[in-house]
């Protein structure tokens, strides 16, 4: 059954295998998933994402998220949730992006030029859509 919210359950599913200390975590690809997974990674909170071919389908292409972890074993992720959704749409400009954890954190944004981090997005001097917190 197709999902309402493919990128909340694309979160979702990244905290759970975070807590169960999963090594990779496997979903269907869209182009939202990817952008919002290359952004997890270029701040590091992803070791690495793939994308892949179904043998059998090859039409059919699957993300493959490497999580992160420290040296002591814990996850480089304490918390990631979901901003706007699909029933309640959030909006922010550049001027209103607030920072995460005085700057630890990151949010990340849909905008006119693709998808980044808030960060990018204040040196882009660009507003958009807030998809999720990670921190």
């Amino acid at each position: 059954m197709p999902s309402s919210d493919p990128v909340g359950d694309m979160l979702a599913m990244i905290k759970n295998a975070y807590g169960r200390r999963h090594k990779r975590v496997s979903l269907t690809h869209s182009r939202m998933k990817e952008g919002v997974a290359k952004v997890l990674r270029s701040e590091g909170y992803l070791e690495d994402v793939k994308m892949v071919a179904d043998e059998k389908k090859p039409e059919r292409k699957y993300l493959h998220l490497y999580l992160k972890y420290d040296n002591v074993g814990a996850s480089v992720i304490s918390d990631i949730k979901r901003v706007s959704k699909p029933g309640c749409r959030i909006f922010s400009g550049v001027d209103s992006l607030a920072r995460i954890m005085d700057g630890l954190g990151v949010q990340v944004l849909s905008t006119s030029k693709g998808i980044m981090s808030d960060r990018q997005a204040r040196k882009e001097r660009v507003g958009g859509e807030l998809i999720c917190k990670v921190w």
